[in-house]
């Protein structure tokens, strides 16, 4: 045994017990019992120990909307640890006219020498050609098990619903998951074109140009086509009442729909775009932001389960670099979407824990078990078992602590949670039983993150065989 940690808390997404958690080879090996009194202990007393958490949804490195993302794999991996995050599945884009492979090449590349934690991809399907739809079978084959397609974005990353429609039966067919961005990308383009040609330029008319109900639309007619395909779904950052009703009806169908929320639904809304001095320009994500009554909704989700998932989807884009917020300044349709939160994500997340809105275990669940388990990282990730990795968080319930810019390590120019006062934190952070963060700041290497070749979903087997 390489190390123990002694007298924490354990807490999983099934139960909270009294446990010492022994570590060898980065993998748990022991839990609960006499330990060796020769190896080094790791002292967690007055600390749950949790599993490290999993963020399912980041953008680093990117090049997207005419720009880069302000963090790369060094940076955005630093913050997703300093944060208690020890895995993250990237969205990978290929370019266009190329293949899914050279994309995933080229995601290697970036995250290679650079990523401190774990990770995995995603791959994009950008491209509606008959050779990108032959190549969705061998996916698997380079160890990603997920395929992102969007339903917004028209002219850019927009496909069709034939795209859609026979990515989600290829997927069946190879035990993989279809991931949606679900906005109607018609009616957003049209009545953004509406907006700007009346002088409504002001970042406030993002939401106005893709209000909830296009979201729902879309929402809909995914879950509908996942229904005629016989394939699971899963539809990320809900951000709305509107469209979660949508999931709700096609579970009650017997459709398999998992949804995924994001912190900024949680904590931010409409009115943070029409802050002054062209400051709302950096709640631009989508889908908008929402009426502030729109988060108890989002929290009574996550508490009963009928949202699995909170993700950051960090994507950062600085207020102060000319090619990026500003770019907007005249015309909100050319402001880079996105926010950061990939430090953020648990910490806020854990707020509902702190209010009475989610037990312990379910903040394990949403965070860290649930991403795991839907996204093939189970069981070597998300839960505190023996043999799996042992990727751990020693979270301090008592810390209490003002969100600010310079308390975090992101490498964009903003928090969107600026001064917010939270309580709890990640005190020390292990992935694969090596200390990464100690005191919310980072000592591992770069590098030292690993690929993650996640698990395909069992293929049905054929009817009369």
């Amino acid at each position: 045994m390489d190390l123990v940690i002694a007298n924490g808390t354990v807490v999983t997404a099934t139960e909270t017990y009294r446990a010492d958690v022994g570590v060898a080879d980065g993998k748990i090996v022991q839990i609960g019992g006499a330990m060796p009194s020769d190896v080094p202990r790791l002292d967690a007393t007055d600390r749950y120990v949790v599993p490290g958490g999993v963020d399912p949804h980041t953008h680093f490195d990117g090049r997207s909307q005419g720009t880069s993302n302000a963090d790369d794999w060094l940076s955005g991996t630093t913050a997703a640890a300093c944060g208690g995050t020890t895995a993250v599945v990237d969205m990978c884009f290929p370019e266009r006219g190329g293949t899914l492979r050279a994309g995933v090449d080229e995601w290697h590349r970036r995250a290679d020498g650079k990523a401190i934690v774990d990770y995995g991809f995603h791959v994009t399907v950008l491209d509606e050609s008959a050779a990108v739809a032959a190549e969705i079978p061998s996916v698997p084959d380079l160890g990603v098990s997920t395929l992102k397609l969007f339903m917004a974005y028209r002219g850019s990353t927009m496909v069709s619903d034939a795209t859609l429609y026979r990515a989600l039966r290829l997927s069946v067919e190879r035990g993989l998951l279809c991931l949606v961005h679900a906005e109607n990308g018609d009616a957003v383009d049209l009545r953004a074109r509406e907006l700007v040609a009346a002088g409504k330029t002001a970042p406030k008319y993002h939401a106005v140009a893709r209000p909830p109900r296009v979201e729902a639309e879309a929402t809909a007619r995914a879950v509908a086509l996942a229904e005629l395909a016989g394939a699971p779904l899963y539809v990320v950052h809900v951000s709305c009442a509107e469209a979660l009703e949508e999931i709700e009806r096609g579970r009650a169908r017997g459709v398999e729909v998992y949804a995924e929320t994001c912190p900024q639904y949680l904590f931010c809304s409409a009115d943070d775009l029409d802050r002054p001095n062209f400051e709302g320009a950096k709640y631009v994500c989508s889908p908008a932001l929402r009426e502030r009554w729109q988060q108890d909704v989002l929290w009574g989700a996550l508490r009963d389960g009928r949202v699995q998932v909170v993700a950051s989807d960090h994507s950062a884009y600085n207020f102060g670099q000319p090619d990026h917020k500003p770019r907007g300044r005249d015309d909100f349709t050319k402001i880079p979407n996105g926010v950061p939160g990939a430090e953020e994500r648990m910490t806020l997340v854990y707020q509902g824990v702190v209010q009475g809105k989610l037990s312990l275990s379910r903040w394990v669940e949403v965070v860290a078990t649930n991403p795991a388990r839907i996204h093939g990282l189970a069981p070597r990730k998300g839960t505190i078992a023996v043999g799996a990795d042992a990727d751990l968080v020693l979270w301090d319930p008592s810390a209490r602590w003002t969100l600010t810019q310079p308390a975090l390590h992101h490498k964009v120019d903003y928090t969107a949670y600026e001064g917010l006062v939270v309580q709890g934190a990640p005190d020390v952070v292990l992935s694969r039983g090596e200390v990464i963060v100690r005191g919310r700041q980072p000592v591992a290497k770069a590098g030292r993150g690993r690929f993650l070749r996640r698990q395909s979903r069992p293929v049905p087997t054929p009817v009369g065989a």
